[in-house]
């Protein structure tokens, strides 16, 4: 910008030339001057202006844009955010199938303690012991009165009652905070799936719950995922099916004076378990601590329906004979001759009771539940198509079964599969597995030959798999299974349901002593393996007794026919109602005539 000086000499000299006063021009140009200037302060004042109104613009509208927004959303509570936000507290809850409470998240306190803001720790102490008969009221003194410590635990959950009996002390050095605990509101109900939780990370504000065991811990990370935004994990599981079958099993159990038990029923279309029961339980909200000594099968924790691997004996017979028919090896109505005597490799193979059956069709193997019979279809078999059938029935693997305990659950098998062998594990003998196999392998007969795996996901639809058997053989095989029950001569004639139609098998097979010396004579693992209805199967439901006898006649009965048939029966008729599975019932001709008198 070009300055103009106040007094230009041209214009001086010019002025004094005509005799005019030089000044003037001087107060001239100063009057120029600051016009100008104060025409550059207020286009400069005017453009602040504008550019404030502006801003005051945006903010208003983006202001009046959100009161909009929130004034057209859904009103919801808002989520305080925890001091101890780094651990993360939340938790999914688990539902069963019907969206029915399993697992959720309760709001509970934390005690801990600041020994050196304590005024009288030695009377603190006593009077936490008699709130907690688990503590140890002198030795709780002691660690208040040790001057190193400046933190302590005392309780990691709270009841309200408890929370107010510790407010009562009146004690300054015992301070609450917030958490939230994992909760079980139906107890004991479905412990072995649900398994348990506890805290992980911890601080006096917040605690992370983390899994400990069953679906709990083999979903973990899915449980704890803060994307899930509260959407629970629902599993398989039917709540009252569960609740039906434990309260059945476990009088059955204490009926027969068994040391455990366990079932599990499966859709043998989708694999869905929707029961599956380990007896004795334990409480998830004070889940005990595992066994340090003894066998873990005394522990409550044991599960085994997915952890106990046996000798599931005569329950095994239908597989040798779906196999045979398979191949073509046999038919349905196939005659063998079971009668004695038969041996391989130099060992004889006997018959239950020393019972001579003579010559009989492959149906009435299964119905008689004859050894020789079954031996000698697994010899035409052979052991290696033998070891390839059974494994391709996912009998060689542990279960996949959403839980960490199942993979604990692997099966045993010889290591030199001979001819003995094939001939002992065709009824169940020489091979150990889990009442949960069975149940797969059951499923593959009344699904019409498909393998499914069981899962405690809920699924949408079937989830077949390989086909292991074609559908005639299926359909035989499971009128096989059929007559064990129908027949008068049956072994299972005790699990006849009316208006239901049950087919299965029993399995008795003696328990093998600890140090490998053979087998105890007194003591069973009974198991019945049932599909139902047999007429059009949706369900397979085995049950597994540990050491049952029945004492109800004039001497003791320990085979599964007297003890595990009962109670599949029972619990078949209290569960198929809860399914929806309307009774059938064969109607006769009514005689509907009647006479008049007078």
């Amino acid at each position: 910008m070009t300055r103009v000086p106040l007094r230009p000499l041209a214009r001086i000299l010019e002025a004094r030339r005509k005799g005019e006063n030089p000044d003037a021009i001087e107060k001239e140009n100063r009057r120029i001057r600051h016009e100008a200037m104060r025409d550059r302060m207020r286009l400069r004042a005017e453009g602040r202006l504008l550019v404030l109104a502006m801003m005051f613009f945006c903010a208003y509208a983006v202001i009046g844009a959100r009161m909009g927004m929130l004034s057209a959303s859904e009103p919801e509570e808002p989520r305080a955010q925890a001091s101890g936000a780094s651990i993360i507290a939340s938790r999914a809850d688990i539902v069963d199938r019907h969206g029915r409470i399993l697992a959720t998240n309760m709001s509970t306190h934390s005690l801990y303690a600041h020994p050196n803001q304590m005024i009288d720790p030695e009377r603190a102490a006593l009077r936490l012991a008699e709130i907690f008969p688990d503590l140890d009221g002198e030795k709780m003194a002691k660690r208040f009165m040790d001057p190193k410590r400046k933190f302590l635990w005392v309780k990691k959950k709270l009841s309200p009652e408890q929370m107010q009996a510790v407010h009562d002390i009146g004690e300054p050095g015992l301070l609450f905070g917030p958490r939230e605990m994992r909760l079980y509101p139906n107890g004991a109900l479905a412990s072995h799936v649900l398994g348990g939780a506890s805290f992980g990370a911890e601080g006096v504000h917040s605690a992370e719950v983390i899994g400990t065991a069953g679906i709990e811990k083999f979903f973990d990370k899915e449980l704890r995922d803060p994307g899930r935004e509260g959407v629970p994990l629902t599993l398989s599981i039917d709540l009252t099916v569960q609740a039906a079958a434990e309260e059945v099993l476990d009088a059955g159990m204490k009926l027969m004076n068994a040391r455990g038990a366990a079932s599990v029923q499966m859709d043998v279309h989708t694999g869905e378990v929707l029961s599956i029961v380990s007896l004795p339980d334990f409480d998830p909200n004070d889940r005990p601590r595992p066994p340090t000594q003894g066998r873990p099968s005394d522990s409550p924790l044991f599960n085994r329906a997915v952890q106990g691997v046996y000798e599931l004996g005569s329950t095994f017979k239908i597989f040798a004979a779906a196999q045979a028919m398979q191949l073509g090896l046999v038919t349905a109505q196939s005659v063998i001759d079971t009668a004695p005597p038969f041996k391989v490799g130099g060992h004889r193979i006997g018959e239950f009771d020393n019972h001579n059956y003579g010559k009989l069709t492959v149906e009435k193997i299964i119905v008689k539940s004859s050894n020789r019979g079954t031996g000698k279809l697994a010899l035409a078999i052979g052991p290696t198509r033998q070891q390839e059938f059974l494994k391709a029935m996912g009998l060689f693997d542990a279960t996949p079964l959403e839980i960490v305990e199942a993979s604990g659950g692997k099966p045993l098998w010889p290591s030199r599969w001979t001819d003995l062998s094939a001939v002992t594990i065709s009824y169940g003998h020489g091979i150990s597995t889990t009442p949960l196999h069975l149940a797969a392998g059951y499923a593959a007969i009344a699904n019409g030959g498909h393998i499914v795996k069981p899962t405690l996901l809920k699924q949408s639809g079937p989830r077949y798999q390989d086909v292991i058997l074609r559908k005639d053989v299926a359909q035989d095989a499971l009128h096989m299974l059929r007559q064990v029950v129908a027949s008068e001569d049956g072994t299972a004639s005790f699990a006849e349901v009316p208006g239901y139609h049950v087919g299965g098998k029993t399995g008795s097979a003696e328990k093998p002593k600890e140090n490998g010396g053979g087998y105890y004579k007194d003591k069973n693992i009974n198991t019945f393996a049932s599909i139902f209805p047999a007429n059009d199967p949706k369900y397979v439901l085995v049950v597994t007794l540990d050491e049952p006898v029945e004492t109800s006649g004039s001497k003791p009965r320990r085979t599964a026919g007297w003890t595990a048939v009962p109670v599949a029966a029972e619990m078949i008729g209290r569960i198929a109602p809860l399914l929806g599975l309307r009774p059938d019932y064969e109607t006769g001709q009514l005689d509907v005539s009647m006479s008049a008198s007078d």
